[in-house]
């Protein structure tokens, strides 16, 4: 409950002030799951910097991080009302 009081403070330039958070973004956006190799793979940015993203990310619960022993994937979380109108959004904005 704490994580839902604490991601209604953010507000949508915090989230979308960052070209880094915006392109992790889009690609979970487009294939729903990633590990964190294949969002760095996919974004081109180093390993710190999408950590550092994944964990805003997670904080506003637009993203899921499931753990398979040692493999972390991050899942878009298309179930989240924000999430699923961010998706929209960026969706109609790339096409």
């Amino acid at each position: 409950m704490i994580a839902k009081r604490e991601a209604l403070k953010f507000k949508i330039e915090d989230l979308m002030g960052s070209r880094a958070r915006v392109k992790i973004l889009k690609v979970l956006i487009l294939d729903q799951e990633l590990s964190i190799s294949q969002i760095i793979s996919k974004t081109h940015l180093n390993h710190s910097c999408v950590i550092k993203h994944l964990s805003y990310l997670k904080r506003l619960d637009l993203i899921q991080e499931k753990n398979f022993g040692r493999i972390k994937i991050f899942r878009y979380k298309i179930e989240n009302l924000k999430a699923r109108s961010l998706k929209k959004f960026i969706l109609i904005w790339e096409n």
